[in-house]
């Protein structure tokens, strides 16, 4: 049988009633600044005496009302137990998730996002300050691509492997590119180096896209929607496949490091000009960098998310080597902690198996015993 018999018309519908709640969901796109540039134009011009106030696009979405018809959800319904508990604990966690919203832009934001993504352990901090110790190599190439040569780099890439995207570059973000659905933005004002243009295509399209394509290809839309808190499993991975490219290098690493810290930051001083003065003057940053480290962990208020990406780097570089089925994590917007379900829904018949393979993942390149060390010395 097909999944699509398997699936019972009950599940369906529960499926299809649960995407309409919670698509518009998007955290990400929701704590974007509309005055980003301007803003960092005033810090930059008042000798970072004045905090950012950043403005955020306007939404219609009544947390009440989604919340009540979440818990209306019959998922008692489904008679599979996997499936049953993958749709209750996505349920769960857009009750959480979708409380975010009510408090973007003011001092509540950052306790809604600490319920949600959590904040940085002490093994956290140690890996973080590990890494910041690391001597770094010279770069052969400094040549810089600007944001039409890393979309000509992108597309390429794309193209090569077969994906379904649109490209588009952006004037007013923060990170240098993004995956949102199917699109792939770049930030207007973005300078890279090659290798950092290779890790960004095997980051945001070998990862994100590709996760995105297979959670599209499913017969149910649950994996589009994503397994609770799935940021550390998704960007670990995407880290992981910079790595086993061969395109990682330390000065990527310490970016992340300092992502921990400027979250550690944010908790401790609540003070946009004190996380910024702690890059610049503590780790030596230029404005640039250290703005925009900043800017990502306070927009909205307070975004935790940025420690995340150490700690899923460890995670899941362990886990590509020690645990069976890793690549099921790729059939959609997964988590680890739910990879034994999904493995046996796509043993079912239930869920199907990634239709689209990370390129890093499927032709790993052989790291350097330097490189080697330094992967899998973060804890």
């Amino acid at each position: 049988m097909t999944p699509s018999n398997l699936i019972p018309p009950v599940v369906r519908d529960i499926d299809t009633r649960l995407h309409e709640l919670v698509s518009p969901i998007e955290i990400l796109t929701a704590v974007s600044p509309l005055n980003y540039r301007e803003q960092k134009q005033l810090f930059f011009d008042n000798c970072y005496s004045r905090e950012p106030e950043f403005v955020y696009r306007s939404h219609n979405i009544d947390t009440f009302i989604i919340k009540r018809n979440l818990f209306n959800l019959p998922l008692e319904k489904i008679s599979d137990d996997d499936l049953r508990q993958l749709y209750i604990d996505v349920v769960n966690s857009y009750i959480d998730k979708v409380d975010q919203y009510k408090s973007i832009g003011n001092e509540e934001f950052l306790y809604d996002s600490l319920r949600y993504y959590g904040e940085p352990s002490a093994k956290d901090i140690r890996n973080a300050n590990f890494v910041l110790h690391l001597p770094e190599k010279d770069e052969k190439d400094n040549s810089l691509l600007n944001a039409e040569a890393i979309k000509s780099y992108l597309t390429e890439f794309a193209d090569k492997q077969g994906y379904q995207y649109q490209l588009q570059i952006d004037d007013n973000m923060i990170a240098k590119a993004l995956v949102s659905g199917t699109t792939v933005k770049i930030n207007s004002t973005a300078e890279i180096t090659n290798i950092e243009a290779m890790a960004l295509a095997h980051h945001e399209l070998g990862v994100h896209l590709v996760t995105t394509l297979n959670a599209r290809a499913q017969p149910l839309r649950i994996l589009s929607l994503g397994s609770p808190v799935n940021t550390m499993t998704q960007e670990g991975m995407a880290i992981l496949s910079e790595y086993l490219a061969g395109c990682m290098t330390v000065k990527r690493l310490k970016n992340l490091a300092l992502r921990v810290l400027a979250v550690e930051s944010l908790i401790k001083d609540k003070s946009f000009r004190s996380t910024f003065m702690l890059l610049k003057e503590g780790y030596l940053l230029d404005n640039e960098t250290a703005f925009t480290i900043t800017a990502r962990v306070y927009r909205g208020g307070g975004l935790t998310k940025d420690y995340l990406y150490l700690q899923g780097f460890h995670q899941m570089l362990n886990a590509q080597e020690t645990v069976e089925n890793f690549s099921h994590l790729l059939t959609g917007k997964t988590s680890l902690a739910h990879l034994p379900i999904i493995s046996r829904l796509i043993n079912k018949g239930i869920l199907i198996p990634p239709k689209y393979m990370t390129p890093a993942f499927a032709r790993p390149v052989e790291s350097n015993d330097i490189d080697k060390f330094i992967a899998h010395a973060i804890k």
